[in-house]
């Protein structure tokens, strides 16, 4: 236990409490007038989250590791809790029994994804269970490509029609993160014989490539949606939400290469 193991517990925890506050906002959202438990509890949710992101930015890097392990159990507690609601509330859409209601069920499906993996980073930090850089290098990449892809497709469907250029720049990025997916998955599944550094060093390179390519996307489109310059039914914040999680993304990139250059060297 260190100050390594506060850092990144805090780091993950600041950063998606906030992401799974702000589902819970864009799932009310979604429902209909009558659905007032499930708005209930969306609500509850938020507020749930919105303490726990206050109180993550309280603590420092100084704070007692045994207390920052106590407090990822309490958020563990939390993520798994909205990861049932939010398959709950898939259970009820793809059983027809919200229609009209306006989540998409891959939607949906996509915010409970991200909570089972805040979940589980809580559990890995806790436990000191935490992947061998080969593997986490190509399950985080498989993941998040997955995630940007899913954006990619939400931003297609949620812009106004007439929208044709912007739609079709959407569509053409979805594309672009299927075959990016459908290549790690390759990857992954040719494991151990494809972690040799020269693999991964291109693998991370070529993702990094596009994400930069989307993220300055989703930043135009954020942009133009605050400004009123675009017809679309995006939320700003859902603009600003996904603009974040490709900024993630990047980050993360960034660091894994910087590890495999640092393990490869040393």
């Amino acid at each position: 236990m260190s100050n390594a193991f506060v850092m990144r517990s805090l780091d993950e925890i600041r950063f998606w409490s906030r992401i799974m506050k702000e589902h819970s906002l864009f799932l009310k959202l979604g429902f209909r007038c009558e659905d007032t438990q499930l708005i209930a509890e969306a609500n509850q949710f938020y507020a749930v989250f919105e303490e726990i992101e206050r109180r993550s930015h309280a603590f420092t890097v100084t704070a007692d590791p045994e207390l920052i392990k106590r407090f990822n159990t309490e958020v563990h507690n939390a993520a798994s809790h909205i990861w049932a609601f939010k398959r709950k509330v898939l259970g009820l859409v793809l059983s027809c029994q919200l229609p009209g209601a306006n989540n998409f069920p891959l939607l949906i499906d996509h915010t409970s994804r991200e909570a089972f993996y805040f979940r589980n980073r809580l559990e890995e930090l806790n436990t000191g269970r935490l992947e061998p850089l080969p593997d986490a290098i190509i399950d985080e990449n498989v993941f998040f490509l997955r995630i940007m892809a899913d954006h990619a497709k939400f931003i297609g469907h949620l812009l106004d029609p007439s929208e044709r250029q912007l739609v079709e720049q959407a569509r053409n990025f979805s594309n672009d993160f299927d075959q990016l997916l459908f290549q790690a998955r390759d990857l992954e599944s040719m494991r151990p014989q494809s972690q040799t550094v020269p693999l991964l060093d291109q693998f991370l390179d070529q993702n990094r490539v596009s994400v930069k390519s989307l993220r300055d996307f989703k930043k135009t489109a954020k942009d133009l949606i605050e400004a009123c310059r675009i017809k679309s039914i995006i939320h700003p914040l859902l603009a600003d939400h996904v603009f974040r999680e490709a900024e993630r993304f990047l980050f993360i990139i960034d660091m894994f290469e910087n590890n495999l250059v640092r393990e490869s060297s040393g």
